[in-house]
Order: C-alpha cells, then sequence, then structure tokens
C-alpha cells in the first residue's frame, strides 16, 4: 500500500527526522493562506502535488516559489487535473491535494532508501550522493554511486553502522552525525510499520548547513495491515485503478495493464505464465488476475465483471488447472457471469484438473458461444485470432 508524501511526513516526525515546515491544501485559497500566514521570512514556497508516484518534479507536479500568489496560481492549475509522471503512465493521478512547503536554497542532495533484499532475507539501506530527479538513471549508469548495506531485521540498523555509512559520504563531522541518526531513523520506522520502502529523495543539506529530509515516500506490505490499523486507514483509494479496488473486495489479485485480452487465471504463477504466451502468440494482455486456488462461482462472475468494465477487452482467455479449484465450479462461474451481465467478447476456455470433465459438459450443455482449447499454446492462439478477426 502506498501512502501520500504529506502522510510519510507526518510519520516521519515520529521518528525524530528533520524536515521542512509545511501544511496540506485542498484549495487554492487554501495554499495561498498557508504560505501567506506560516511563510517564514527568506523562505521559498514549494507547491507539491499529493499523488502516489515518484518523478513528479518531472511531471509538472513540484514547483518553488518567491510569493504566495504565486503559489496559489500553481496550485489552482494543478486541482482538477491528472498528473502524468514517468511512473503513472499515461493516465496519470488526481491532484485532489497539495502540499505548501517552506524551503531554503539547497547545497546538497542526497538519496537515502530502505528495501527488502530478498535473496539475502534482510533489509537493504541504499545511499547516494547523487540524489534528486535522475537517481533512477544514476542507478542504472553508474551502480558504484550506490551504496548498500544489510542490516538484521532484528535489531535494525546500528549506531556504529550508521556511523559507517555517513562516513563514506562527503559531509561535515556534524552533518554525519545527523545522517547517521537518519538512517537509524528509518530503519527503525522501515521494521516497526512493516514497511517493503521508506525513501528520502532528496535528503538535503541547505545553504545554512541543516540537514532536512525534502521528500518522502512509504509502501507498507498489504499482508502486514492487520497488525497496522492506523497505517491502513491512510489508503487512498482515488489513487488506485477502480478495477484493482473493486478487485480486492472479491480478494482478486488484479493488475490493470494495457492490452485487450483479458485474463482469468488461478495462481500467479500460471497467471504470468498466460501473459507470456498471450505475448509469444502476439497478443497483449489486458490484465493480470489471479482468482486463487479455491475460488467459487460468484468469484469467477466477479473476475468477469471486473475484467470488462476495461473498454479495451475484446477477447477473454480462462486458463484454469483445477486443483483445490475445481473446473465444474468455474464453468459455473463462467455461466453465472453471461447470465447476469451478457458478455458480448469472444472466451477462450483452457480447463485441465480436478472435475475436468464436467465442467467441459456444463460449457457443452449450455450453448454458450466458448471456444475450448486443450494445451496453452492452443488457447493462446485462438484468443490471438479471436481479438483480429
Amino acid at each position: 500500500m502506498n501512502i501520500h508524501e504529506y502522510q510519510g511526513k507526518d510519520i516521519f516526525a515520529r521518528y525524530g527526522i528533520p524536515m521542512n515546515q509545511r501544511s496540506l491544501a485542498r484549495t487554492a485559497e487554501e495554499a495561498y493562506e498557508i504560505a501567506k500566514t506560516q511563510a517564514t521570512p527568506g523562505c521559498l514556497y514549494a507547491v507539491k502535488a499529493q499523488v502516489h508516484a515518484g518523478g513528479r518534479g518531472k511531471g509538472g507536479g513540484v514547483k518553488v516559489f518567491k510569493t504566495p500568489e504565486e503559489a496559489r496560481d500553481c496550485a489552482a492549475k494543478l486541482f482538477g487535473t491528472r498528473l502524468v509522471t514517468p511512473q503513472t503512465g499515461k493516465e496519470g493521478r488526481p491532484v485532489e491535494s497539495v502540499l505548501i512547503e517552506f524551503t531554503y536554497p539547497i547545497e546538497k542532495e542526497f538519496y537515502v532508501s530502505i528495501v527488502l533484499n530478498r535473496s539475502a532475507c534482510q533489509p537493504c539501506l541504499i545511499v547516494s550522493e547523487a540524489g534528486g530527479m535522475n537517481i533512477e538513471e544514476v542507478a542504472q549508469k553508474f551502480p558504484e554511486k550506490m551504496h548498500k548495506t544489510l542490516f538484521p531485521i532484528e535489531t535494525g540498523l546500528s549506531s556504529s553502522e550508521g556511523d559507517r555509512i555517513a562516513a563514506l559520504l562527503t559531509l561535515t563531522s556534524e552533518q554525519r552525525k545527523s545522517f547517521s541518526k537518519i538512517f537509524q531513523a528509518i530503519s527503525k520506522l522501515f521494521i516497526d510499520l512493516d514497511c517493503s520502502l521508506v525513501e528520502i529523495n532528496p535528503l538535503a543539506i541547505l545553504e545554512g548547513g541543516q540537514v532536512i529530509a525534502i521528500d518522502a515516500k512509504i509502501n507498507f506490505d498489504d499482508n502486514a495491515l492487520y497488525r497496522h490499523e492506523d497505517m491502513a486507514a491512510l489508503r487512498d483509494s482515488h489513487q488506485e485503478d477502480p478495477r484493482e479496488v473493486e478487485a480486492k473486495k472479491y480478494d482478486l489479485s488484479y493488475v490493470g495493464l494495457e492490452g485487450n485480452i483479458g485474463c482469468i487465471v488461478n495462481g500467479a504463477g500460471l497467471a504470468m505464465a498466460t501473459m507470456d504466451i498471450i505475448k509469444y502468440a502476439g497478443g497483449e494482455p489486458a490484465n493480470f488476475l489471479d482468482v486463487g486456488g479455491g475460488a467459487g462461482k460468484e468469484k469467477v462472475a466477479s473476475a468477469f465483471k471486473i475484467i470488462l468494465k476495461d473498454q479495451h477487452v475484446k477477447a477473454i482467455l480462462v486458463n484454469i488447472f483445477g486443483g483445490i479449484m475445481r473446473c465444474d465450479v468455474v464453468a459455473e462461474g463462467i455461466l453465472e457471469a453471461v447470465k447476469e451481465i451478457g458478455v458480448t467478447v469472444p472466451i477462450v476456455v483452457r480447463l485441465e484438473g480436478t472435475n475436468v470433465k464436467e465442467g467441459k459438459e456444463i460449457l457443452a450443455r449450455s450453448n454458450l458461444k466458448v471456444i475450448t482449447a486443450s494445451t496453452f499454446a492452443e488457447a493462446a492462439e485462438k484468443v490471438v485470432k479471436a481479438v483480429t478477426a
């Protein structure tokens, strides 16, 4: 689960991470009043669109101004738009709030993050002197500039390790102390809240020498949210694909893509393989959708409804290997979906496994115009042909 920058900074504050003064605005006039009444002498006004995506600066979602009037006008242009960044795709994300931050000229920018190293089964602190908007390019072209340190999840990052990592950077002795404390703070935050990512980009040194977290990005492990009801309450479903939000209600694993062949599959591995073979056959999958191992007919019918909300879908491939999930239940779910919502696009069905004979008989007796297939390759070829016919 992702959260907004302003929410991340509220969490940072609990862990003693230094930041600039800031306030959230939901209207242009509110942005103006904040900028006018809360400013400190000599500060600049940063207007930052609050969306669940990185690369906001490149998308025009972060601007710095010298007057409250400029901040108000910028906010007015952002509200009601969909901000497109390198991470959002062409559909963008809706801007419903902006963060007004009072900042000062920056002397140097650094990158700091913690992610889970799945191979080592440990959190990994990543630090670089090349912070800012182009960190992705730096990581790709100059990996030696990214310092990576594993640390135990049981104890977090030790003060000695924090000091050692800070010493790798070009810093004064006081700045090294500040950086080390921040490294330790985000490691504790990462562990305490079951995060999948904590990122500060940039962690900045201002011209006056202060060390400040300019940005805050926190992602949570969805599987651990039951332990953190206060964090789960921060979810902003307006920032998510409506189809994915709907899928969560039925415990379906769904990710929308940009193709025109809908996929209904049981098992994440089989779903990935199904998308691959559609691509290999010359088609484009419209989604990843795993109905799970023990789905009932209602769940299968719900999967159809969600897929067909995508107007780009021109055909559906149902690829089921029945283990715990029975093929006859899948067949009944297909019939229920067709009956309830009137599926008009071609349906290609490949069933194998438990009760496959019964499942195929149910489909045959229904007189539905279902295209059957016996193998992976045949199913992919038939669904691609159905789209291009």
